[in-house]
């Protein structure tokens, strides 16, 4: 039997894309929206049986004060948090604020299902690996952990960058050929050389991963291409120049 449920998240790509996907499978969703903070008034109006909160920030003070006051107004509702591997205390704060469950962002979408299957159930959710992962940083500390966003930034070149940058904000391989003053045949394939460094199988996806990862924050802008910035004006008509 479907789970009848609402997607939360910061980034509205990701939650429109995890929504498609669960509706697929069969699964009933009321909602997909963002950002997270405004979520809580339509999760106690509407009343899931599940709501998948996405964060990008699991340690942040605040960030699962909506899953406090979801749970606080509708206690019946299994709010399954989807996140980064965080530190421990990432972990504790959902757990803390309310939620049934912690699951990677990039959990394959039979993992979330399962999770959202237990958590309606009543049971605890948390991937073993996620366990381990949060036993070990406690007795083993690091002053430094390791960052996603900057792990997956690294894989790519500058180029490759721009073009996923590109790629978040929408642009299809025309205007990444455009933009960037390359043949469409070569932005072809770049996107391609990105899907698969990050690992994903689509745009979308790829998308999706680098907001989720905070990649899409480290990232500079795109340059506008030396043959799309405006003309420069004559001397004589620059402003502040005396004629």
């Amino acid at each position: 039997m479907g789970v009848r449920l609402m997607v939360v998240d910061d980034h509205r790509l990701h939650a429109e894309a995890l929504a498609s996907a669960l509706k697929l499978r069969g699964h009933r969703v009321l909602a997909a929206t963002a950002p997270v903070t405004g979520a809580a008034d339509l999760v106690v109006s509407r009343a899931p049986e599940v709501c998948l909160l996405g964060t990008a920030s699991p340690a942040e003070p605040g960030v699962f004060d909506p899953v406090v006051r979801i749970k606080r107004e509708r206690p019946q509702v299994a709010v399954v948090v989807l996140g980064p591997v965080p530190n421990p205390w990432g972990i504790a704060a959902a757990f803390a604020a309310g939620a049934s469950g912690y699951v990677r962002h990039d959990e394959r979408i039979e993992g979330v299902e399962r999770a959202m299957m237990k958590a309606r159930a009543g049971e605890a959710v948390v991937a073993p690996g996620l366990l381990q992962g949060a036993f070990a940083e406690l007795l083993n500390p690091v002053s430094q952990p390791d960052d996603e966003g900057q792990r997956l930034l690294r894989l790519l070149t500058p180029r490759e960058v721009e073009v996923l940058v590109r790629v978040a904000e929408g642009e299809d391989t025309r205007l990444i050929a455009a933009g960037m003053g390359i043949a469409p045949s070569t932005a072809r394939t770049h996107v391609q050389r990105v899907l698969m460094k990050l690992g994903v199988g689509s745009r979308l996806e790829a998308a999706a991963l680098a907001a989720r990862t905070g990649l899409l924050d480290r990232a500079a802008p795109p340059v506008p291409h030396a043959a799309h910035l405006p003309p420069a004006l004559p001397p004589q008509q620059q402003p502040g120049r005396i004629r």
